[in-house]
């Protein structure tokens, strides 16, 4: 789930996996000043420069307050934005209890280490959608 690695640098690096919904995250944590970069793109330009996925993402850094002091490395996969944001963060928070057994209770008072379970519901033969029936004909 969650492993430390050595880079050819010789700085530790802290691996973390997120799901939520379809999306999965595997995120790095590696000693920086704080820069995000998904698939390969700047966080910013990925997420649309959109504040609450960044807010999202950003969080369980700020609630320790090392914001400014590790680079996240992300490959998402699946998913929207909003999905593979929240699996960001729980990725995150899973490299950061990696990182320092201690910051394991702040971040699960904040709830950031919970994976949020709801996914979409099957679609229901008879039915448009999940529950969406036709519509209703008296004649």
């Amino acid at each position: 789930m969650v492993a430390v690695a050595e880079t050819t640098s010789g700085r530790a690096v802290y691996w973390g996996t997120g799901r939520r919904k379809s999306a999965v995250a595997r995120v790095r944590l590696i000693p920086g000043s704080g820069q995000l970069t998904v698939n390969g793109k700047d966080g910013n330009l990925y997420f649309q420069f959109n504040a609450n996925y960044l807010g999202v993402i950003k969080g369980p850094l700020e609630t320790l307050g090392l914001e400014n002091e590790y680079d996240i490395l992300v490959k998402a996969e699946g998913g929207g934005l909003t999905g593979q944001a929240d699996s960001i963060r729980l990725g995150v928070a899973r490299a950061l209890c990696q990182l320092d057994p201690d910051n394991r209770s702040p971040l699960k008072t904040e709830g950031y280490l919970t994976r949020d379970p709801r996914a979409k519901e099957r679609k229901k033969y008879g039915l448009h959608k999940a529950r969406k029936a036709p519509q209703y004909s008296k004649r």
